[in-house]
């Protein structure tokens, strides 16, 4: 029997709450600007071993902060022996990076995943409207503007649901392809690590378990030499497929937020945010 891997303590995540004004900024060009991803130290592992993993929760380059531990809904690990829950009270902080540990079992292709609770923040007009253009919520931003709302504060209730897959030995796997079943999620339709620099990944975009057609999504990561891979944008089509082109090796992001005006509730705006990484060589 494959062994099912075990988890070691994982710090807390956290959401950066510093918004800029800046609203002439392109979407693609703050790809990165508030957001949370999962980056094992090595995408590719041997099976039987250890390996850390970061919580970066600000930008893809770095963390900026933490998030407390009643936060942290579900941290998860699918492998070749199936799905493995990662007790919360085990949560630990290193400085401003969350980490926390894997030990692979078998061969095959692994899903990480980390869910957090809703939380909610309140905005002047103008931090929103920039939160809104820097970090790909164009809808809601063109929304706005058509219903002349744009000086109107708001206040949103967010949460965040990070993905990342390891490859463990040569062997790839289904595993790659499951869903976590968190509110929000980028499900990948082939297994990243079988593709080759040239394809196109195709990944669903799923909220609340249905495909979120016409999702804005964005795109990019680092060269193996750590330059940046040009952040692009894509929309995903009536399935709620958005495809990905693999120009180059590296580490890849994939990324939305999806966005709702709610009435008749203590908040303006409810948001789910979903990250997903990997490696191509």
């Amino acid at each position: 029997m494959t062994p099912t891997p075990s988890i070691r303590p994982l710090a807390r995540l956290a959401r950066p709450l510093a918004i800029t004004a800046a609203l002439t900024l392109v979407f693609v060009a703050a790809a990165e600007a508030h957001d949370m991803f999962l980056k094992p130290v090595r995408y590719f592992a041997d099976p039987s071993a250890d390996v850390l993993v970061r919580v970066l929760n600000g930008t893809f380059s770095r963390s900026e902060n933490s998030i407390a531990r009643a936060r942290v809904s579900d941290v998860a690990v699918v492998g070749p022996a199936g799905r493995t829950r990662l007790d919360t009270a085990a949560w630990s902080v290193a400085g401003d990076t969350s980490t926390f540990s894997v030990r692979t079992g078998g061969a095959g292709t692994y899903v990480l995943g980390a869910s957090t609770r809703p939380s909610v923040i309140a905005l002047e007009a103008k931090d929103f409207n920039a939160y809104l253009a820097e970090d790909g919520i164009p809808d809601i931003l063109a929304l706005r503007r058509k219903a002349g709302e744009t000086e109107q504060p708001a206040r949103e209730r967010y949460s965040k649901h990070v993905k990342a897959l390891l490859q463990v030995g040569s062997q790839r796997s289904a595993a790659a392809l499951t869903p976590l079943g968190y509110p929000a999620e980028l499900v990948p339709l082939a297994n990243p690590y079988a593709l080759r620099v040239g394809d196109t990944l195709r990944v669903r975009t799923m909220v609340e378990g249905a495909p979120a057609a016409r999702q804005f999504v964005l795109y990019g990561g680092r060269l193996p030499n750590g330059d940046m891979i040009a952040a692009r944008n894509v929309r995903s089509d009536s399935g709620g497929v958005a495809r990905i082109p693999l120009r180059s090796a590296g580490v890849w992001y994939v990324k939305f937020i999806n966005m709702r005006r709610i009435v008749r509730d203590t908040v303006d705006y409810e948001s789910k945010w979903a990250t997903l990484t990997f490696e191509v060589r």
